[in-house]
Formats: structure tokens, C-alpha cells, sequence
């Protein structure tokens, strides 16, 4: 089992990663988290420290995660707040609209900035600096949309997919050092990201237990998890559909 006492979190502002860092803290861990959003991010390390006990450490700092150049200083700020690390998690992002990209090159390559190529700069570093630590677990939010291109999110599946593609050889790498590269693949989840959707039926999961799921993936050191549970058979059954016929599938 791997121990969650010192813990990073990039996107620390998210509804999953708050989620997260609520049940990490209430189990004693201390937190270290980071965020776009000043305003947002204060209120989330507030509410954090009125959870925490008098030997935990909560702390943070604002940041724009797609400046990859500041991501070795962040790091190193984390390691020196919390006096070590022992897991990152990683949850930033944003959910493009499919049509806007489609039409403007310049947004679709700003979403891969901020889902795909951040993640694997922060992804990279992380992993040197476990790596010769021999021990840790690195944790990213990818997606379910990653699993399979569909006409109506693949600028965003494809950042996804990406990313655990990446963590896929990242994980192959670090096995051998005692680092666990644990991707989390949610479905659905009721979060203001997905405020334009309808919500009805029960494929959608609320923040709180998708939270639950990933510390249970990251203290045993899962490889990809699909959250919640079913989602893994779903996807395993589009991803068998032939190209000939997914492709006139309006998905």
C-alpha cells in the first residue's frame, strides 16, 4: 500500500480534486495545493485547514499550469512546504467546445497546451524526482473520452488519450523503481465543467465518490481505473465496435 501522508495537487480548485483533497486531509494527510484561480483557491485551502489537525500542513499557490517553465519550481516549493512528497495527483483541465475547435486552430492547440502537453511536462518532472526517491505514486484525472475518437469530443479525446498513452510507458518505466503511475479514467461526473449537460440516467457520479476512488487507486497503486466501475466495460464495448461501423455511429 502506498502511504498518501504528503500530497500534491495540481488543479487543486477543480470539484474532483477539492473532493479529493477533503477526504485526503479528514484521513490525516497534509496537502500542498495549486490552482489557477487566487480568489477560488483560498477558499478551497480555508476550507482545508478547518478540516486539518494541528500537525498537518495545508498550504498552496496560485499558478497557470500551462507554463510549463514554472512547473520545476512548483514542485520543488511543494516538496519544501510538506518536507517531502510522497504522492502528486493531477487534475487540471477543461472541457473544449468540439464546434469552436473545430473552426479555430489556435484554440484546439491551446486545449492540448492545457489537457495533453502541461500534464506530461508536470508528468516528466514528477517522475524524475520519484524515480530517484524509489518510491511514490503519481496520479493524473485522464478520461474515458481518451479510449476512442467520436465526432463529438475528440479535440479533448484525443489530449486525453494522449496522456494516458504517455502513462502507459510512464508506468512501464517506474514499475521497476517502486513508483506507481496510476491513471484515473472517470465517465460522467456532476461538475460545474459539465454544467451544459443533461444529468438524468445513471451513468453520472458525483465528485465525492469519484474522490473516493482515487485514493483507494492511489493507496494500492492501480495501473488504469476506470471511475465509476462500469465505465470499463462500456468503453470496452465501444472500442470493440469495427471502424466500419463506429464511424457512421453519431457518438
Amino acid at each position: 500500500m502506498n502511504t498518501l501522508n504528503r500530497v500534491v495537487i495540481f488543479g487543486a480548485t477543480s470539484s474532483i480534486a477539492e473532493q479529493t483533497a477533503r477526504q485526503l486531509v479528514q484521513q490525516g494527510a497534509s496537502v500542498y495545493c495549486i490552482g489557477r484561480n487566487p480568489e477560488r483557491l483560498a477558499t478551497v485551502i480555508a476550507d482545508l485547514k478547518t478540516r486539518a489537525g494541528n500537525s498537518q500542513i495545508i498550504d498552496g499557490i496560485s499558478a497557470d499550469l500551462t507554463r510549463t517553465d514554472k512547473h520545476e519550481s512548483l514542485i520543488a516549493t511543494a516538496n519544501d512546504s510538506l518536507g517531502g512528497l510522497d504522492a502528486a495527483l493531477i487534475a487540471h483541465g477543461s472541457l473544449p467546445e468540439q464546434q469552436k475547435c473545430e473552426q479555430d486552430i489556435t484554440l484546439t492547440l491551446q486545449e492540448f497546451d492545457t489537457n495533453a502537453l502541461s500534464v506530461i511536462s508536470l508528468l516528466t518532472l514528477l517522475a524524475n524526482r520519484f524515480e530517484k526517491q524509489q518510491r511514490g505514486v503519481i496520479a493524473t484525472i485522464s478520461s474515458v473520452a481518451g479510449d476512442r475518437g467520436r465526432q463529438s469530443n475528440y479535440i479533448y479525446g484525443a489530449a486525453k488519450g494522449m496522456v494516458s498513452l504517455f502513462m502507459q510507458g510512464l508506468r512501464n518505466r517506474l514499475h521497476k523503481h517502486n513508483v506507481s503511475v496510476v491513471t484515473i479514467k472517470p465517465g460522467f461526473v456532476d461538475t460545474p465543467m459539465t454544467k451544459g449537460f443533461d444529468k438524468s440516467g445513471f451513468l453520472w457520479a458525483q465528485p465525492d465518490k469519484v474522490a473516493r476512488g482515487i485514493i483507494r487507486s492511489m493507496q494500492k497503486g492501480k495501473g488504469e481505473v476506470y471511475l465509476p466501475g462500469f465505465w470499463q466495460l462500456i468503453m470496452l464495448i465501444i472500442r470493440s465496435i469495427p471502424e466500419s461501423i463506429f464511424k457512421r455511429l453519431s457518438l
